[in-house]
């Protein structure tokens, strides 16, 4: 038990500190949390993949390996929900919002501000591969799915041309390919961007919390918490072992497929009226349950 509360205030309380600051101030002040969003999203998250490509070495393998694992553990819990939906008849929207709930996953405030803590900055970098690979799949997948098949797919997935990390890390790439070092005026304001990220991350999943409403069609939900907090990190564990993956990053993945449901799964529902109040119900008990999984997750995991 002792172990267990190590684990808990060592990686998990700090999280849940710095998002009840956000939950707090959205509560008092009711600050619209978009705009902060759109500038992490746009400048932090990608300052953040660049300084980490250029400074730190994983083996190329081992990167097409974590874009594997996360890619295959979205595919299992898109193809499971949506076998789910039918199972249940529940209607269009309500589909959507449902599949939206368990598929895509919040691996950015609360996956890589766990790994950072519990990893470092190597379980950092190999977090922030998932995360990538995670959002490139939110931005198409999950916006054909919020849309109840209205979108055109190509369309879709041209809004993977909107995620600037993806820039971010072809830049990084290239500088490294040609050994090119930045100078310190352009290299430190990356480096204090980077360090922005994941506290403001955090603010704006307490202030998202801080929006949401009380929960809806309990039932359900606890279909999706059981699915997006315990079903996909097993899915992980195996993928991972079938990748031959290397320890750590074994264990990010693992810690970052257990992460609750994407706070940008409720943007895609509301903006395509696919019942976002089931969503961010989703979002709120299983951001609230997920320290009752994640805790004894570190501890299996050797963390």
């Amino acid at each position: 038990m002792r172990e267990f509360l190590s684990l808990f205030t060592s990686n998990i309380f700090p999280i849940i500190a710095v998002a009840g600051a956000g939950f707090l101030l959205q509560r008092r002040t009711s600050l619209d949390p978009r705009p902060i969003s759109a500038a992490i999203f746009h400048i932090l998250v990608p300052a953040l993949v660049f300084d980490l490509v250029l400074k730190t070495e994983i083996p190329k393998d081992d990167i097409v390996s974590m874009v594997i694992l996360a890619s295959g553990v979205i595919v299992v819990m898109l193809l499971l929900s949506w076998a789910l939906s039918k199972l249940l008849r529940l209607p269009q929207a309500l589909a959507s919002a449902f599949i939206l709930s368990v598929s895509f996953i919040n691996s950015g405030n609360y996956g890589l501000s766990l790994n950072h803590f519990a990893l470092g900055e190597a379980g950092l970098l190999w977090a922030s591969i998932y995360f990538i690979t995670s959002a490139l799949w939110t931005n198409s997948a999950g916006v054909y799915i919020a849309s109840a098949g209205r979108m055109n797919p190509l369309r879709a997935l041209k809004n993977l041309a909107r995620v600037p990390a993806v820039y971010a890390i072809l830049l990084s790439l290239i500088l490294r390919a040609l050994n090119i070092s930045l100078p310190q005026a352009i290299s430190r304001p990356i480096e204090l961007l980077a360090t922005a990220m994941i506290p403001m991350m955090l603010l704006v999943l307490g202030m998202q919390i801080g929006k949401t409403g009380p929960p809806k069609r309990l039932g359900l939900l606890s279909i999706v918490v059981a699915l997006r907090l315990v079903l996909s990190p097993l899915a992980a564990w195996f993928m991972a072992g079938a990748l031959n993956m290397p320890m750590v990053g074994r264990q990010v993945g693992v810690l970052e497929s257990a992460m609750p449901t994407a706070v940008l799964a409720s943007i895609l529902a509301l903006q395509f009226d696919s019942e976002p109040d089931f969503v961010t119900g989703a979002i709120l008990v299983s951001t609230l349950l997920s320290p009752i999984t994640l805790t004894p997750l570190l501890y299996l995991l050797g963390v």
